[in-house]
Parts: C-alpha cells; sequence; structure tokens
C-alpha cells in the first residue's frame, strides 16, 4: 500500500511502482531504488513505513508513527544520495516535519577536510508536496541546526580552539540576529570564574566564554539560560586519559556545540521566547601550570571544590557557568553536557539521562523528546548522591564525591549545588550527543549526532506557544 502521495505519483505513470514492488518485501528501514519510473526523475526510491498502525507508544516514550517516517525517509533520501543523486525531492508521508527531519539528518556528511575531487557527492533536499510547506519547514529547521552542532562537534580539536568555536559561533548566528559576546580571560577574572579558569590553566589556548542571547519575547519575560559545556578538548588534564580513543574527547564541547544549534533555531522559527546560552570554552590539557589531583578552587560564592580528579573537570567548569546563571534572573536553567561515561554504560545512545528539580518540566521534556525520537530518561536528584559531594571533612564539594558508583548522578547532584534557586535540569549527553552507534539510520554510524537539539527546540516552543506547540499530527 502506498501513501496518498505515491499513490498519486504511481498512477501518473501508469502503475509500475506497485507492479513492480509486488514482486519485491522491504522491511522497515530498507529502501528500493527503481529507475525508468518517470520521465520527470533520474531515479525513484520506495520506502518502508513498516505497520500502518503506528502510534505514540507510552511504554517506549515514542511517536512511533513519525519515528517510522523518519526513518523511511533516511532510507530513501540516502539510497538516492549514495547513487550519486544531487537533488532529492522527499515526499511529505503522513508528517512532513518528520520527514525532512529524517532526509535531512541522514543525508549529511562531514567533508569540510578532504579534498574537493575526493568529496561524495553532496545533494540538496527539496519537498515533493507544496501543500504542507509550513510542517516541512519547522522540521527542516530543526534537522538543519542539528546538523550545524554536528559540525561544531565532528571538528578536530586544533582548528575548533576556544577561538576558533567562537568565530564559528559568530559566523552561524549573528547573520540570524542572536546575540554573541565574547568574553575574555580577564572577563572571567573580573567575574571570579575561579573554578573554570584553574582547568584552563593546563592548555597555551586562553579560555573565553560565550554569552548568546535570543530575545523573541517581552521585555519583562525572563529567560531561559542554556548552559553547554564547551570543552574543546579533554585530554583529562594531570590524569591523562587512554590514547585509545582519546580523539574522540574532542566532542566534549557537544553541549556547547549543541547551544549554538539550538539559538539557530529559535532564531529561524521565530519562537516568542527570551533565551540566553552560556558556554565556557577552554581545553583540559596537562601543562605545567595545570590543575593537580587535590587541588581547591574557590567559587564567586566563596564555597571551597576539591578536584578530586581533574579528568572530571567538566562539571567544575560548568559550575562558573552555573553561578554566573543567576545574575540573568532566569525561569528555568538546563544544562547539557557530557560528563561521564557511566550513562552510556547505563543506555548507550538509546536516550539521553535527564536530571529535572521540576516535574511540569520533566513532562514537557519527556513529551518533545517522544515527538522528536530523541529520549529521554529521568534520574534521580537524591540527597544521598547530595551527601556524598558535600559531606566532606575539609572543602565544601567534591567533584568526584566519597564513595565508588553512581558516577552521573554524582555529577549532576554537584551541578544542582551551583545552579540557581530555580527549576533546572540536566541532560547528560555522554552517550548520544557524540558519535553514532547504536542510532536509528538517519545517523550515520561514526559521525557526531548532535542531540539533543531538536528536543529541545520542540521543548521551547511548547514552552513559549502552549496553545499550538508545533506539532502535527501523523
Amino acid at each position: 500500500m502506498l501513501t496518498n502521495s505515491g499513490e498519486a505519483y504511481d498512477n501518473d505513470y501508469g502503475g509500475r511502482i506497485k507492479y513492480i514492488m509486488e514482486r519485491f518485501k522491504l522491511s522497515e528501514g530498507k529502501a528500493k531504488l527503481l529507475h525508468n519510473i518517470s520521465d520527470q526523475f533520474s531515479a525513484t526510491a520506495v520506502a518502508s513505513l513498516g505497520e500502518p498502525s503506528k502510534t505514540y507508544s507510552e511504554t517506549e516514550n515514542l511517536d512511533q508513527c513519525k519515528e517510522s517516517i523518519r526513518v523511511a525517509a533516511a532510507a530513501g533520501a540516502r539510497a538516492l544520495q549514495d547513487s550519486g543523486i544531487e537533488k532529492i525531492f522527499v515526499e511529505a508521508f503522513r508528517n512532513a516535519g518528520a520527514a525532512a527531519e529524517g532526509a535531512l539528518l541522514a543525508t549529511w556528511r562531514y567533508q569540510d577536510l578532504k579534498q574537493k575531487n575526493r568529496q561524495k557527492t553532496e545533494c540538496t533536499i527539496d519537498f515533493f508536496n507544496p501543500s504542507a510547506d509550513e510542517e516541512w519547514n519547522r522540521g527542516y529547521a530543526k534537522a538543519e541546526c542539528q546538523n550545524i552542532a554536528r559540525m561544531l562537534a565532528e571538528k578536530p580539536a586544533n582548528i575548533k580552539t576556544p577561538m576558533g568555536f567562537s568565530q564559528s559561533a559568530v559566523e552561524i548566528l549573528c547573520p540570524c540576529g542572536v546575540s554573541v559576546e565574547i568574553k575574555d580571560r580577564d572577563w572571567m577574572d573580573d567575574k571570579q570564574m575561579i573554578p573554570a579558569l584553574a582547568v584552563a590553566r593546563g592548555s597555551c589556548h586562553a579560555p573565553l566564554f560565550l554569552e548568546l542571547s535570543y530575545c523573541g519575547g517581552s521585555e519583562d519575560d525572563k529567560p531561559v539560560i542554556l548552559i553547554g559545556k564547551g570543552m574543546t578538548f579533554d585530554s583529562g588534564g594531570l590524569c591523562l586519559r587512554p590514547c585509545e580513543g582519546m580523539g574522540e574527547h574532542r566532542a566534549d564541547v557537544a553541549g556547547g556545540a549543541a547551544i549554538v544549534g539550538i539559538m539557530k533555531a529559535l532564531a529561524v522559527l521565530n519562537l516568542p521566547i527570551n533565551v540566553n546560552g552560556l558556554i565556557p570554552l577552554m581545553e583540559n590539557m596537562p601543562g605545567g601550570a595545570a590543575v593537580k589531583p587535590g587541588d581547591v578552587v574557590l567559587t564567586k560564592t566563596g564555597r571551597s571544590i576539591k578536584i578530586e580528579n581533574p579528568a572530571y573537570a567538566g562539571r567544575v567548569t560548568l559550575s562558573s557557568a552555573l553561578i554566573h546563571a543567576a545574575s540573568f534572573s532566569p525561569c528555568l536553567v538546563i544544562n547539557i553536557a557530557t560528563l561521564t561515561s557511566g550513562e552510556t554504560m547505563a543506555m548507550g545512545s538509546v536516550a539521553s539521562p535527564t536530571f529535572s528539580t521540576s516535574d511540569v518540566v520533566w513532562r514537557e521534556l519527556k513529551k518533545a523528546a517522544a515527538e522528536t525520537g530523541d529520549r529521554v530518561w529521568r534520574m534521580p536528584f537524591w540527597d544521598h548522591f547530595t551527601k556524598n559531594v558535600t559531606e566532606l571533612p575539609t572543602v565544601d564539594v567534591d567533584n568526584v564525591g566519597l564513595e565508588r558508583g553512581a558516577p552521573l548522578c554524582k555529577a549532576a547532584a554537584f551541578l544542582l549545588e551551583f545552579a540557581p534557586k530555580v527549576d533546572f535540569a540536566y541532560i547528560d549527553i555522554s552517550g548520544t550527543g557524540r558519535e553514532a552507534e547504536d542510532c536509528p539510520i538517519y545517523y550515520r554510524k561514526g559521525l557526531m549526532t548532535g542531540r539533543p537539539v531538536r528536543t529541545i527546540v520542540q521543548f521551547l516552543s511548547q514552552m513559549a506557544c502552549p496553545q499550538d506547540i508545533h506539532s502535527s499530527p501523523c
């Protein structure tokens, strides 16, 4: 059975597709290339949507209908791209936004550093059903901005130094009306961001602090603050990581990269909301001035942090950003970061563990995640973990904690100690925001995913427009 658009297309050319497909059985996530069907197109890809009765699954926390559309659009678009097609038209299936997301995410490649004659064919994605343009454009914008986050995370560390990342943010955001302010070491020193500056001492690249501002709401509306970890390379410092796999830690800037993608999407979609993005940018390197295991630093508020393990320096840098966030008088703070491999062992790349002090915020995040297919799973802010990082004999807070185990929950408890006294959520993307492994087909294996850009954009859409959550039925 073909979709309505597929049926109309097939009828225009004498029912050839149905005739051919009766002889093949396509499984979900697979596509079949057909040639000589139309004199308008050199090839036609047919992809399976699976069972037609799919809908939202509470058990899976997933809109399975929209996810099957993403998968089908991805399979078809990639089959055409791999055959050398340079312009691909995608039909609406049953939801044009999901189709746009699947096709655009699936065909993204990172080839910026390859010689032109060695680059594979780049293709453009266009819409075959102009009647659903608005829905398509929303999905296209979300996926395009997620691809921006993928590009920023994918760049090698010698190119995306703190200054290199900042320049990219300016080039991406300023043309669409998002304000980008690059603060230097002196400014950070003036703001008493001592923990972040201590971590940055081991690198010859000076730290920077990015302040991004999107003002789509009224002047009186309190902003949402998005904070992204901006470690452009994390070697582990003096607690050096193993050589094998160390290169992947260029993606420890994935949280910051996601913030840039989200801010771009807000501007493109013109959402009526005020959002500020904060990204402390630096490297964690084993230089002569590097922070040492057991060093103690003071925050602006006078609390002492013991850096038990410099390999866990990301949370230390974020403490400075969280304290600074209070100066914006926000209504909500969301922190996105890669802080521990512990969650990777727990959930792999299937879902992002999410901590929230607010049941309402969690409910909306869960709804947004089900809509986008980029799932989240709630984790606890229990007192047990707070005590583990705060009840110490000599300092106020420890970046590792007293006991072994539960590294993810202790990392979240550490962040909560410095968060403003408003609703706070932490999304750990250690398993979901780096290189795609066990992911849907629309993420090319071995490339960065850019998650959770679409989920946060959807969440902010729900928050800004509760009467119109920019979610269309499947």
